[in-house]
């Protein structure tokens, strides 16, 4: 996608918000694709021409960029797009396994009933037929965090919410390529309806050892992925 603005238009407030925002929605999709490297260092000049539009919306959303962990600012010698710290996913993986577990154990003493109507859009999203399984990346990989934030969110305690989104929000930059490979969508829609098969019958032993494998094995999965493409691509 290529941001284009007539340089001829003066832009007001609200425009100059909009664009700002699209260049920030840009640059970081194009560290999630891998477009931009972990560790590629780059300039505001090379991002505007690029991106063909001024450095101001460029400069914007980096400092966003930058407050949220992707990029880091390199002294006198522009950006550069943060290198990836596998310990640092490992341990906000870890968190998510405790908080989805706990998450678990409250679904399975909840009313029958009440789980029913809580779990109803999940398993009309992850209990079909392998025909109906979609294999679009971005897609399946939204579908995948709106299912474990949902279980936590689902358990009823806002703030153990709040963080678990925040966690997914961190880990989305490696997390989503758990789903460029098709034998790990199918896995996934597989596991996923494991889970919501044991929580619905309220076995909450057996539904926390599948989570637990099931967090463990995305997690090396990703990692895995990503050291497979971070060789393939030159220093």
């Amino acid at each position: 996608m290529t941001i284009v603005r007539n340089p001829s238009t003066k832009a007001t407030g609200k425009s100059s918000d909009n664009l700002s925002e699209l260049v920030f929605q840009k640059i970081k999709n194009d560290i999630f694709d891998f477009k931009l490297m972990p560790g590629e260092r780059f300039t505001e000049s090379e991002i505007a021409e690029s991106y063909a539009v001024s450095r101001t919306p460029i400069r914007q959303a980096l400092y966003r960029l930058q407050q949220q962990g992707y990029v880091e600012v390199q002294f006198r010698s522009g950006w550069q797009v943060r290198p990836l710290n596998f310990k640092a996913y490992e341990e906000l993986y870890d968190l998510r396994i405790l908080l989805e577990c706990y998450a678990v154990e409250q679904l399975c003493q909840m009313p029958k009933d009440q789980l029913q109507v809580a779990l109803a859009v999940l398993i009309k999203t992850w209990c079909i037929q392998p025909e109906q399984y979609i294999y679009d990346l971005r897609k399946l990989s939204a579908q995948d965090e709106a299912f474990h934030c949902h279980l936590v969110f689902a358990a009823g305690n806002a703030e153990m919410a709040k963080i678990h989104s925040e966690i997914s929000e961190k880990i989305r930059i490696i997390r989503r390529l758990d789903f460029s490979k098709d034998y790990r969508i199918e896995a996934t829609y597989a596991e996923h309806q494991q889970i919501l098969k044991a929580l619905l019958a309220q076995d909450a032993a057996f539904c926390l050892s599948i989570l637990d494998a099931h967090i463990r094995h995305s997690r090396n999965e990703v990692k895995k992925i990503t050291l497979e493409m971070l060789s393939c691509c030159p220093a």
